[in-house]
């Protein structure tokens, strides 16, 4: 018998489906934006190699929604770790600053 105060099953899947699109769309792309930034490669291999990643931890996010784990433990652990990639890339940011200062010196003007 279901309890009274229950969500319906449909809208347990609903929030499956929204964690593994959004939530996964959301880690995936604040993986690539971080890799993108620190990896020690020029600018053009460290995007390339973010992206790559980032399509991988996209597959991986969405085989994690729909395993046997709670939806709202997904939920927190895809949030945390897309909060932690932000956060280190606010941090980090007077790094890209730098070498993007660097590259309008590099490029002749006129």
């Amino acid at each position: 018998m279901i309890p009274s105060n229950a969500a319906p099953a449909g809208a347990y899947l609903l929030s499956r489906l929204q964690a593994a699109v959004a939530g996964g769309y959301l880690l995936a792309s604040a993986l690539a934006v971080f890799l993108a930034t620190i990896l020690p490669a020029s600018r053009a291999e460290a995007v390339l190699a973010g992206m790559q990643w980032s399509f991988a931890l996209h597959v991986l996010a969405v085989i994690w929604q729909f395993s046997p784990v709670s939806h709202g433990r997904v939920w927190l652990g895809l949030l945390l770790l897309a909060a932690f990639l932000v956060r280190r890339l606010w941090l980090g940011s007077g790094a890209c600053d730098k070498d993007l200062a660097a590259h309008h010196r590099q490029v002749p003007s006129g």
